[in-house]
């Protein structure tokens, strides 16, 4: 099942995600259905932006339902590693060769990576670089700097 259309996702996201969607699917969708019947109430519908808004919103809307049931479809929870190898769902603390300061990452799938929070995607260069790795391993990954050495300082 490990196939490029898997989607990893935490049971966070995946909720959020359920959430959103059945959101969409009744509050959003009622909502613009009222919006659309109003425009329409207003005549002309060839000059009537408030229509043309309403249809634009309906569009976008049904794309995002379209793309979460995509991803859902797809999805697959990732659980929540035991032992000491690098893998999705692991929280990895890392040591660039030759300096002090540390660095910790959360392994995820490609739909939550977010590096503000220190989430990489297990297939970005990085998080590929980690993957089966074990703690005080070393390892290196290129960058557009060129390749970087690090080490595995704690997996959690």
């Amino acid at each position: 099942m490990d196939t490029e259309e898997t989607n990893y996702l935490s049971k966070e996201k995946f909720g959020e995600l359920t959430k959103e969607l059945e959101n969409l699917k009744t509050v959003r969708r009622r909502e613009i259905a009222e919006q659309l019947e109003y425009a329409r109430s207003l005549g002309d519908l060839s000059e009537n932006a408030e229509y043309e808004e309403a249809r634009n919103l309906q569009a976008a809307t049904e794309d995002r339902i379209r793309v979460i049931e995509e991803n859902l479809s797809h999805a697959r929870i990732i659980e929540h590693p035991k032992g000491n190898v690098v893998s999705l769902g692991s929280s990895v603390t890392i040591q660039k060769l030759g300096e002090k300061e540390e660095h910790t990452y959360e392994i995820v799938g490609s739909a939550e990576a977010n590096m503000q929070d220190h989430k990489i995607s297990h297939l970005s260069p990085l998080g590929s670089a980690l993957m089966d790795k074990k703690k005080s391993d070393t390892f290196s990954f290129d960058t557009p700097k060129g390749a970087q050495k690090y080490k595995i300082v704690n997996i959690k």
